[in-house]
């Protein structure tokens, strides 16, 4: 009697449930066929398609139910800046703590977003950032001298271009942030690979549909990891202060136990390292199917061809259009907050919404500013050139609609919740591709060869990641 009773309970709140309507000034509600269900399936599949299809029928601001929950979607880019500096009626850490749950088996009671942002800002940031460049270019050039001892003059090596970019930024962004030992390639390999076979699940994990063999490959790579962590990062007192070291002196500060801080050093290492290297993959790749591009960004490093490395990456229009229109195409990180109470936003346009309490907010620049063809001409095509004036000068004023638009392109994240580690990000991929086309013949195995298509179900996670893999072969430049 005691189930039945339950059973009919709890049909009765999902029958309740289910009637959500629309109330006045909330945005469109599109529930779906499915009860409770949704559009969960169509959103997780696919996020950029269903949600460009949402958009297209409701306009840039809307709200779809999704496996119980109601979320709203906010594509009016001029606007993110304002609707999100409120931290309190919408709150980034309930989602987190959920997310770290599920990804990372890791529950930290006393996360503060704002706190790590301003620790990771005075290691990543002002002149902590010249020393952490340097050690990362003396890393990547000790790795590059590495795997070229493996090669004959003239001779080609065939490999994927998505594993030799992560590999190398992967270890390179080890070494410099993680401080390990540097003469242990083994161990440096056994982390790379751990690493990439717990983030290709990562997408499933976020969303709990990893099937039993998946979660045993999970459960595995993650306890290997925690052990190479704990015994390269945890066991080994640092020689100076780091940001590492910081954050690990604060989670034992919060009480936190050795178990909950290894696990930890597993999240990190996917916060710092979880997306440079696809950043340069993408890049890379749209080099070598686009020979102009290439010729542009040789010629301008031959240029500098005599500076030393940090005055050679200072001026350099066209590999920075480059690189920000390979992270237009491929950032899509969903930012996401809970609605904490009743709250009002107004859109650029002049409306005004009403958010309701216990629904979730979420806002996807890939499609606006990203992918809007009202500021992006041919959205989905890669343009070397369009971040460029014709004087050769970075362009910075787009329109929509005859008013400039705040941001073409928001990689990084918005106004109050930028990257801390966006200046080291970017100058890891400048001097990985800057090192790779300095030092290497490197071409397409098949010269007709395309991108591969992007994995849909990394939308919402960074850098998207390909669905396959582009062949390319190098040899050592004579």
């Amino acid at each position: 009697m005691m189930w039945t009773a339950l059973l009919l309970l709890g049909l009765v709140v999902l029958f309740l449930y289910a009637r959500r309507t629309r109330r006045s000034n909330e945005p469109p509600l599109d529930k779906g066929m499915i009860p409770w269900l949704g559009h969960a399936l169509e959103f997780g599949k696919d996020a950029a398609k269903f949600l460009t299809r949402m958009k297209q029928k409701h306009g840039d601001i809307f709200t779809v139910r999704a496996a119980g929950k109601y979320i709203t979607v906010l594509l009016d880019s001029n606007c993110y800046d304002e609707v999100l500096s409120d931290v309190i009626t919408l709150d980034q850490t309930g989602y987190a703590h959920i997310l770290m749950k599920r990804i990372f088996s890791l529950n930290l009671p006393n996360h503060n977003p704002e706190s790590e942002k301003e620790r990771a800002e005075m290691y990543f940031q002002g002149t902590a950032l010249t020393q952490l460049c340097s050690s990362m270019q003396n890393n990547l050039l000790l790795l590059m001298d590495s795997s070229e001892k493996d090669l004959k003059k003239s001779e080609w090596k065939k490999d994927g271009l998505f594993n030799f970019c992560y590999s190398l930024l992967f270890k390179t962004g080890y070494l410099t942030v993680f401080g390990v030992e540097k003469n242990n390639s083994a161990a440096l390999t056994e982390v790379y690979e751990e690493f990439r076979r717990f983030d290709k699940l990562l997408p499933k994990l976020a969303r709990t549909t990893v099937n039993k063999a998946e979660k045993q490959i999970a459960n595995s790579a993650r306890e290997k990891l925690w052990k190479c962590l704990t015994s390269q990062c945890l066991d080994r007192k640092p020689k100076h202060q780091s940001w590492l070291g910081d954050y690990v002196q604060q989670l034992q500060k919060e009480g936190l136990d050795t178990e909950t801080q290894r696990r930890a050093m597993l999240l990190q290492l996917w916060v710092t390292q979880g997306n440079a290297g696809p950043a340069a993959f993408w890049l890379l790749g749209c080099l070598l199917t686009h020979p102009e591009a290439l010729r542009a960004v040789r010629e301008e490093i031959q240029g500098g061809k005599h500076l030393r490395p940090e005055e050679r990456q200072k001026n350099t229009p066209v590999f920075d259009s480059v690189l920000k229109e390979t992270l237009r195409l491929t950032a899509a990180a969903l930012i996401t907050r809970e609605v904490m109470k009743d709250k009002k936003i107004h859109l650029s346009n002049g409306q005004v919404y009403q958010l309701r309490r216990g629904d979730r907010l979420c806002v996807f620049p890939f499609i606006s500013p990203q992918m809007d063809p009202q500021i992006h001409q041919q959205p989905e095509m890669f343009q070397f050139d369009r971040f460029l004036n014709a004087d050769g000068t970075e362009r910075k004023d787009f329109f929509k609609e005859g008013v400039r638009v705040k941001y073409p392109s928001m990689p990084w994240g918005t106004k109050d919740n930028l990257c801390p580690g966006q200046q080291f990000a970017v100058s890891a991929i400048k001097e990985l591709v800057f090192t790779i086309l300095a030092r290497f013949d490197l071409e397409l195995c098949n010269k007709n060869a395309t991108l591969p298509l992007v994995d849909p179900s990394r939308y919402g996670f960074g850098i998207l990641q390909p669905a396959g893999d582009l062949e390319i072969r190098y040899r050592i430049r004579s």
